[in-house]
C-alpha cells in the first residue's frame, strides 16, 4: 500500500501547504480546548483504572480459593470468598458507570467549544476564503470531525492510558506469580510495538483521505439538493447520480483499505497473545506436574493473562481512533489557522458625531486598486476615483466583467482594496470597526441570499446587532413597536407586502434560501433587508433584475424616498435603473472613464451611448432618449 498520500505536501487542497505534524503533535493541539476537561478526564481515568484493577484481582482471588479452601477441602470460608468476588464484580461495573457519567458532560463541552469557535472563525474569515472552500468540507469538519474528537476525549484517550498501565501492571503481577511464564507473556510487547508502528503510518494516511472524501461527498449532496431544480430541468439527475456513485465508490474503496489494514493489525494482535499464552500454558502445566507451581497459581496466572486480552486487543482500535482524531484535528486547525485578512483595527477610528444640519454618508474612492487574492497579478480595478456626496445617488454602469460588483464589494470590506483608500465621511474605512462600518453601509445583492427562517427574521438581519438594543433577539419571539414600524416601512418601500399574504404572515418560514418564493419576491425581501436599518450608505447591485417592468417601476417610485436621504451606489444593468441616479459613472478598464448626468454622458461619451444601446441595457425595453433631460427620463421610468 502506498503510504504517501496525494495531500502529503498540502493536507487539504484548499489550505496552504505546510509540514505534516506527527500524531502526538497533532493531538497536543487539542490541549487548549481539553484543559477545562482535564480534571474530569483524570477522574474518569482513575475510575476506569480502579475498575480494571478489580478485574485483575478477580483471578487472584479465585487462585487463592483453589489453593486454600478447595485444596484443603474446607468449604466453611467460601461464603466470604464469594462475597469478595461479588464485591469486585459490583465495584467494577459501578466504576465503569461512574467513569462514563464523569466524562460525558465535559467531553461534550469540549466539542461545543470547538464548534462555537469554528463557527465564529468562519464568520470572521473573508469572503475569499469561502469562495475557495466547498461548504461540504466545512460541514464535515464542524460535525463528523468534532464528533471524532469528542469520542477521543471521552473514551480513546482514557483507555489508551488505562490499558497501557493495565498491561504493565498485569505483566508485573504475572512475573510475581512466575517469572519464567511472565517473561513469555511480556515478550509479546516488542512485536506489538513494531506492528503498531507500521499500522500507524498507513492508517493515518487512509484516515485523512477518508475524511476529505466525506467532505467532498457532503459538498456534492448539498449542491445536488440546492440545485435540484436545475438537475431536473436539464435532465441531468442520472449524470449527477453516476458522479455521486463514483465518489461514494472511491470512499468505499478507502474504507475497505482501512478495513484491510485493521484486519492485518487485529490478526497480529490476536495471534501474538495466543502464541504467548499457548507457550505459557505448556510450560505452566509442566511446572505444576513437577510440583514447582501450584494449580491455584496457574489458574491465577492465566486468569490475569486473559484479563490482559482486552487491553492488548483494544490497542488497534484505540490507535485507529487516535489517528482519526489526529487527522480531524489537522482538518479543524486548517480552518482555525486560516488568516483573517479583514479585521477590525485594534484601535478603531470614530466618525465625529453629527451636528445640526450635518449630512452623513460622504463616500470617496481615491486611487483604488483591487485584485482578487487568488489572482494578485490581475487587477480588476486600476485607480478608481469617485466621490459621492451625502444623499447623492450614483449609478455605476459598465460592460460585463468591468469590475462593478468588485467595486461595490469593497465599500463594506467584503474584500479589501489592494491600494488606495475608501473614505466614509473623511475616515478611511479600514480604520473603522467592522460592526460600525457594516451598520452604516448596507448592501442588496443581485442574487438574493435568504435564510431558512421567517420573513420577519430575514428582514431583521438588516438591522445589525447594535441597532436592536432593547429589542428581543432575532427569532426570540417578537420585536418592539419601533422595530416593527421599521420592518413595515422597509416592506412598503421594497413592494414586499406580499409577505402579509403568506400562510402565517411575517412569521412564515420561507424555506432554504427562500426557494419557496419567486425570484422577484426574494429580491424584494432582500431589498427590504438592506433598507430596514436606514443605512447612511446603500449599495445596490442590480437588485431589481428579477422584477417585471410594472413591479420594478413601483419599487423605483418607492425607493426615491429612501435614496433622497441616503448616499447610494447603484449597479445598473437596466436603463430604467440608470434613471434613479443623480449622476452616472462609466467604469471601463478598471477606471472611471466618465461621470456626469445621464444626458451629459449620452451627448458627450460615445462609449456610454453604445453601452446603453446594447442588448444588455435594452433588455427591459426602456431605451433612454438621448435628448431627454434627466427629470423627463425619471418620469418616463416611473410610468
Amino acid at each position: 500500500m502506498n503510504s504517501t498520500p496525494s495531500w502529503s505536501r498540502s493536507p487539504s487542497p484548499y489550505a496552504p501547504a505546510r509540514p505534516q505534524l506527527s500524531t502526538l503533535k497533532s493531538l497536543a493541539r487539542l490541549l487548549p480546548y481539553a484543559r477545562p476537561a482535564l480534571k474530569a478526564m483524570a477522574l474518569s481515568t482513575l475510575a476506569a483504572g480502579v475498575a480494571t484493577g478489580c478485574g485483575l484481582v478477580f483471578p487472584l482471588v479465585i487462585g487463592a480459593i483453589i489453593d486454600g479452601p478447595v485444596t484443603r477441602r474446607d468449604t466453611t470460608g467460601l461464603v466470604w470468598w464469594g462475597l469478595a468476588l461479588l464485591s469486585l464484580g459490583i465495584g467494577e461495573a459501578g466504576l465503569f458507570f461512574v467513569r462514563r457519567i464523569i466524562i460525558a458532560r465535559p467531553a461534550m463541552a469540549v466539542e461545543a467549544r470547538m464548534r462555537d469557535d469554528l463557527y465564529a472563525k468562519l464568520q470572521r474569515l473573508p469572503v475569499s476564503f469561502h469562495d475557495r472552500w466547498p461548504a461540504g468540507q466545512l460541514l464535515s469538519r464542524a460535525i463528523s470531525d468534532l464528533g471524532t474528537i469528542r469520542r477521543f476525549v471521552s473514551f480513546a484517550f482514557i483507555f489508551l492510558i488505562v490499558n497501557i498501565l493495565t498491561f504493565v501492571i498485569g505483566v508485573g503481577i504475572l512475573l510475581s506469580l512466575s517469572w519464567a511464564l511472565g517473561l513469555v507473556v511480556a515478550a509479546l510487547a516488542l512485536p506489538l510495538m513494531a506492528v503498531s508502528f507500521v499500522f500507524e503510518s498507513k492508517y493515518r494516511v487512509l484516515s485523512r483521505r477518508t475524511q476529505d472524501q466525506v467532505g467532498d461527498l457532503a459538498t456534492m449532496v448539498e449542491e445536488s439538493v440546492l440545485g435540484v431544480r436545475i438537475l431536473k430541468a436539464f435532465g441531468q439527475s442520472r449524470h449527477f447520480a453516476r458522479e455521486f456513485l463514483r465518489q461514494a465508490s472511491a470512499l468505499r474503496e478507502t474504507e475497505l483499505a482501512k478495513a484491510r489494514v485493521l484486519a492485518w493489525l487485529w490478526a497480529a494482535i490476536v495471534a501474538l497473545p495466543e502464541v504467548a499464552l499457548g507457550i505459557a500454558l505448556l510450560l505452566g502445566i509442566r511446572e505444576v506436574a513437577a510440583g514447582t507451581l501450584t494449580a491455584g497459581l496457574l489458574v491465577s496466572f492465566f486468569g490475569v493473562a486473559m484479563t490482559l486480552r482486552w487491553p492488548v486487543d483494544s490497542i488497534g482500535w484505540l490507535l485507529a481512533i487516535s489517528n482519526e482524531t489526529a487527522a480531524a484535528t489537522e482538518r479543524f486547525y486548517e480552518v482555525m489557522d486560516s488568516p483573517e485578512t479583514i479585521r477590525s483595527p485594534e484601535r478603531p477610528s470614530r466618525i465625529a458625531p453629527a451636528t445640526v444640519g450635518d449630512a452623513r454618508g460622504r463616500l470617496a474612492f481615491r486611487d483604488v486598486h483591487f485584485a482578487f487574492a487568488d489572482a494578485p497579478g490581475e487587477k480588476v480595478l486600476r485607480g478608481v476615483d469617485l466621490e459621492l456626496a451625502p444623499g447623492e445617488t450614483v449609478a455605476l454602469v459598465g460592460a460585463t466583467g468591468s469590475g462593478k460588483t468588485a467595486l461595490t464589494a469593497l465599500v463594506n470590506r467584503l474584500h479589501d482594496i489592494t491600494s488606495g483608500t475608501i473614505e466614509l465621511d473623511g475616515v478611511d474605512i479600514r480604520s473603522l470597526a467592522l460592526d460600525d462600518l457594516r451598520r452604516r453601509v448596507a448592501v442588496a445583492f443581485e442574487e438574493p441570499i435568504l435564510f431558512s427562517a421567517s420573513a420577519r427574521e430575514n428582514v431583521l438581519i438588516g438591522l445589525g446587532g447594535g441597532a436592536r438594543e432593547g429589542e428581543n433577539a432575532i427569532g426570540a419571539g417578537g420585536v418592539g413597536p419601533d422595530t416593527q414600524a421599521a420592518i413595515d416601512r422597509a416592506l412598503r418601500v421594497a413592494q414586499a407586502d406580499f409577505v402579509h399574504g403568506l400562510p402565517w404572515g411575517l412569521d412564515t418560514r420561507i424555506g432554504e434560501q427562500g426557494l419557496s418564493l419567486s425570484g422577484g419576491q426574494r429580491q424584494r425581501l432582500a431589498l427590504a433587508r438592506a433598507i430596514v436599518g436606514r443605512p447612511e450608505v446603500l449599495v445596490l447591485d442590480d437588485p431589481l433584475s428579477a422584477l417585471d417592468i410594472h413591479t420594478e417601476a413601483a419599487v423605483e417610485r418607492a425607493l426615491r424616498s429612501v435614496l433622497a436621504t441616503t448616499t447610494s451606489l447603484v449597479i445598473a444593468h437596466r436603463a430604467s435603473t440608470v434613471m434613479l441616479a443623480d449622476r452616472v459613472a462609466l467604469l471601463a478598464d478598471g477606471r472611471i472613464a466618465a461621470i456626469g448626468t445621464h444626458s451629459e454622458l449620452m451627448a458627450t461619451v460615445p462609449a456610454y451611448r453604445a453601452l446603453l444601446a446594447s442588448d444588455m441595457y435594452r433588455a427591459s425595453g426602456d431605451e433612454p432618449r438621448v435628448d431627454a433631460p434627466d427629470t423627463d427620463c425619471r418620469k418616463e421610468a416611473s410610468r
